[in-house]
């Protein structure tokens, strides 16, 4: 059975489960006439329309405190975990047994794809909170068999000697936090170049798919491959990086049907171009998503080798559509502004303020010292790198080393004042 053919069995089953007891899509369903599934894959993208977060939030409110996206009664659901809120307010996502196994497998085909060996140890420097990231790289962990050490409610230089202390392979966390403890090691006189982990699992963030802050990590931990990927608690496990090639973020399709269009008209868009990620759960059936528009742009291109429909993403998600600001004529996204200031030695934390309030909007930038180097000369480094980048002035502001919020999980380093 191809890959076009393994999707849209998965897809009609996923369809046939929701028009029985799926409150939030019996009327999308219904709409498009396809009760009793689809013929194709074509048909779907064309017949069925998209789903977005926008719409997820509206009926949570409405049907609080789990939203009607529910194919079976509310005492089948085991697991509870919760987004971010990162665009808006955190929503709850409940699975069953059976749907939390599919998140689970596929987090398993990610660790085997990037080598991960029985017997082998993973450390987790987390707090074990309602995202569902690190649980499903704890738990799939486990099944693939390596030794799973959780580093909840400790400091990061007791995470640091459970590490030495342990001679964990792996270590899986959030780009900033590889790069905090990369710090800290620092401070407290510790030599990550010769520790024992050689794989860092990042996600949560694009840092992993930036170019700059891969090669900090690396370096600062003595050569360890890094390994990016996405996914989101909606959707669950969905990218890894290529083993050859770092630049790309290779998606599981055999548990997503993924397209990419235009965030404006909706369009498909040939590969090649920038485009919004728009996914469809195949096996996550206890709460699907069909056609849902995640705002995260990326750049689809084909895999030598691969079947024609499966495609990577170059560069990795490169911002969302909702992000990015205009400075002066410039497109400014997050992801660009953290390149520039992982590629320079001597920063630590920062944050970016953009302002409206102005005619022209403006951007600054407040960033830590953790250099010796005199504030002034690091301040006017950094403004001529991003001048030299951006083509803009950007105000750099330089603080103490602690003044700015370290983060574990997923960082909120951009504001925005109207």
């Amino acid at each position: 059975m191809g890959l076009a053919e393994q999707q849209l069995a998965s897809l009609n089953t996923a369809i046939a489960i929701a028009v029985k007891g799926n409150a939030f899509y019996q009327p999308k369903i219904a709409e498009c006439g396809r009760s009793k599934g689809f013929d194709s894959l074509d048909a779907f993208s064309e017949k069925m329309p998209f789903t977005t977060k926008r719409e997820l939030a509206e009926d949570y409110g409405a049907n609080p405190p789990y939203g009607s996206n529910l194919s079976y009664d509310l005492k089948d659901y085991t697991r509870l975990h919760q987004t971010s809120g990162t665009t808006g307010r955190p929503m709850a996502w409940l699975d069953t047994p059976e749907s939390w196994s599919w998140i689970i497998d596929s987090w398993a085909y990610i660790w085997r794809v990037c080598g991960a060996k029985a017997g082998e140890t993973a450390i987790f420097p987390f707090s074990f909170g309602p995202f569902i990231g690190f649980w499903a790289a704890f738990e799939a962990a486990s099944k693939v068999d390596l030794r799973c050490i959780p580093l909840g409610g400790q400091q990061s230089f007791e995470r640091l000697q459970m590490i030495l202390r342990h001679e964990p392979q792996w270590l899986c966390c959030t780009p900033t936090y590889a790069l905090h403890l990369m710090n800290v090691a620092e401070r407290e006189n510790v030599d990550l170049t010769k520790c024992s982990v050689r794989s860092i699992i990042v996600g949560g963030e694009p840092g992993g798919s930036v170019a700059e802050v891969r090669s900090r990590i690396e370096q600062g931990w003595g050569g360890a491959r890094v390994f990016d990927h996405h996914g989101m608690t909606e959707v669950g496990p969905v990218t890894y990086s290529d083993k050859e090639n770092p630049n790309l973020l290779r998606i599981i399709h055999e548990a997503y049907y993924a397209e990419v269009v235009e965030p404006e008209t909706g369009r498909a868009i040939d590969f090649g171009n920038i485009g919004e990620l728009v996914l469809t759960t195949l096996g996550r059936n206890g709460s699907p998503l069909f056609r849902y528009r995640t705002g995260d742009l990326v750049k689809p291109v084909r895999v030598e080798g691969e079947d024609p429909r499966a495609f990577a993403l170059e560069g990795g998600i490169i911002g969302r559509a909702d992000d990015m600001v205009v400075v002066r004529g410039i497109n400014l996204h997050p992801s660009a502004v953290d390149a520039v200031i992982r590629s320079l030695e001597g920063f630590g934390e920062y944050q970016v303020s953009i302002s409206k309030r102005d005619p022209m909007v403006q951007a600054s930038i407040r960033v830590e010292n953790i250099s010796d180097v005199e504030d002034e000369l690091m301040r006017m480094k950094l403004q001529k790198r991003l001048r030299e980048v951006f083509a803009l002035r950007i105000p750099v502001d330089i603080l103490e080393l602690g003044t700015l919020p370290q983060f574990e999980m997923k960082a909120k380093r951009w504001s925005v004042s109207d």
